[in-house]
């Protein structure tokens, strides 16, 4: 069984990719900004995190810049898997604006995130999530402690908590084939 830190990466700037037009994927360019650069240095000297074995972070920028501190302050590697990524609101990548996109989001809340028989829409549905993100868990099952970096929506599908803030850490016990991360607030 091992333990995972589940850490949200820090808070993210849009201005750079709004104003050059980034949709779609070109948003998930994003770096972090100062605050959340903050956020991320006070998560990062967190004792619980300096027993990691490894630190495995989502494709996404501000990801990575979370992750990126954090091995700094530890020593410990980072490997990027792809399946840790966001939620996608759009298969297609064809989104053109922040309101398009929380819009496909209502959608998926309203539907519960799956969608309904015998239709299709563009928002990555609730149960791949969880396949996605149980796949990335089973992969990293056999550490004895893992540091995961990635986004909220992502993990709520492997702990069910409600909102995770920047840079707050979760953490779970996991058993290989389990559905669920168990874990306890403290």
């Amino acid at each position: 069984m091992a333990v995972f830190y589940l850490i949200r990466h820090g808070e993210p700037v849009y201005d750079h990719m709004l104003e050059n037009g980034f949709w779609g994927f070109g948003r998930d360019f994003a770096p972090l900004s100062e605050k959340g650069k903050e956020q991320v240095e006070i998560t990062a000297k967190d004792i619980r995190l300096k027993s990691a074995e490894i630190i495995v972070s989502s494709p996404y920028t501000r990801a990575l810049q979370t992750a990126q501190i954090i091995s700094r302050e530890t020593g410990i590697r980072v490997e990027v898997d792809i399946d840790l990524h966001e939620w996608i609101p759009d298969q297609n990548n064809q989104y053109k604006t922040s309101e398009e996109s929380f819009e496909l989001a209502r959608e998926f809340t309203k539907y519960n995130g799956e969608y309904p028989p015998d239709e299709i829409f563009r928002w990555e549905s609730l149960s791949h999530m969880k396949q996605r993100i149980r796949r990335v868990a089973d992969k990293y099952a056999d550490y004895d402690k893992v540091i995961f970096v990635g986004h909220g929506m992502i993990f709520r599908c492997l702990t069910y908590i409600e909102k995770m803030r920047p840079g707050e850490i979760i953490e779970c016990t996991y058993q290989k084939g389990q559905a669920d991360c168990e874990y306890s607030f403290t």
